[in-house]
C-alpha cells in the first residue's frame, strides 16, 4: 500500500462553509466601504483570512489594519456559523472519512481556517475521533499556496510525504500540495468556483471515486 495518510482541506472539502464565508466577507466589505469583484474574491480561495485582508488593505489602500478587517469578518462568520441552519458537511465526505478511518488510514486536517473555526466545525459534526491531528494555516508563517502546511501535516501524520495524499478543492491548495511534492486529489467542489485543477494528480467530482475499496487495488492505495 503506497499511501497511509490522508491530508484533508476543510472549507469546500469537508464542510460547505463557502456560502457562510461569502456572506461574512461581503458583510465586511460593506462595513469598510469597498467593492470586491467576483474575480478578485475567487482568487482568495484557500488563503487565510489574514492574508486576504492584508491584500485588501494594500489593494484598496485602506486605513484599517489587516487584523481589524479579520476581526470584522470573523465576528460576522461566528454569528452565521451559530445560527445558519443550512451549514452542513459536503455530500459524501462523512462516509469517506469513516471509510478511511475504518480501514486504518491516518487522517490529518490541513486547513487555512483559524483553529477556533476548525474546532467549532469538528465539535459540531463530531469529527475529532477520526483525525490524528489538525493544523491551521493561521498558526503558520506562510499560507497556501506555500507548501508549509502540507509538509507539517505529513510530519504530523507520522509518515513520509510520499506516503501521504492531499484532498483539496482550491487553486492555492492544489499548488501548495504540488509544491510540497505530495500526491493531490483535486475535488471539483460545487462551492468553489473557477478554481484551477491542472496541477492535481487526480481530479474527482464525487467522493465515491476515491473510496478505499475502489482504490486499494490501484496504484494509489
Amino acid at each position: 500500500m503506497r499511501f497511509k495518510a490522508v491530508l484533508f482541506d476543510m472549507d469546500g472539502v469537508i464542510i460547505d462553509s463557502e456560502p457562510l464565508h461569502h456572506k461574512a466577507y461581503h458583510g465586511m466589505f460593506r462595513e469598510v466601504g469597498i467593492m470586491v469583484s467576483d474575480e478578485l474574491y475567487e482568487s482568495f480561495t484557500g488563503q487565510t483570512t489574514l492574508q486576504v485582508c492584508t491584500q485588501l488593505v494594500q489593494y484598496f489602500k485602506l486605513n484599517q489594519a489587516p487584523k481589524q478587517l479579520v476581526n470584522i469578518k470573523r465576528s460576522i462568520f461566528k454569528q452565521l456559523f451559530l445560527h445558519d441552519p443550512n451549514l452542513d458537511l459536503i455530500t459524501g465526505v462523512r462516509e469517506l472519512i469513516q471509510d478511511y478511518h475504518n480501514n486504518g488510514l491516518t487522517l490529518v486536517l490541513a486547513s487555512s481556517a483559524s483553529m477556533p473555526t476548525i474546532n467549532n466545525v469538528f465539535s459540531r459534526f463530531e469529527l475529532d475521533r477520526c483525525f490524528k491531528a489538525k493544523l491551521s494555516g493561521a498558526d503558520l508563517k506562510a499560507s497556501k499556496p506555500h507548501p508549509e502546511i502540507f509538509l507539517k501535516a505529513a510530519e504530523a501524520s507520522g509518515f513520509k510525504k510520499e506516503e501521504c495524499i492531499v484532498i483539496e478543492d482550491s487553486t492555492n491548495g492544489i499548488k501548495a500540495a504540488h509544491a510540497a511534492g505530495i500526491y493531490c486529489v483535486g475535488f471539483k467542489s460545487p462551492h468553489s468556483k473557477n478554481q484551477e485543477y491542472a496541477l492535481a494528480d487526480k481530479v474527482i467530482s464525487d467522493f465515491s471515486e476515491i473510496r478505499f475499496e475502489r482504490l486499494k487495488y490501484s496504484s494509489l492505495f
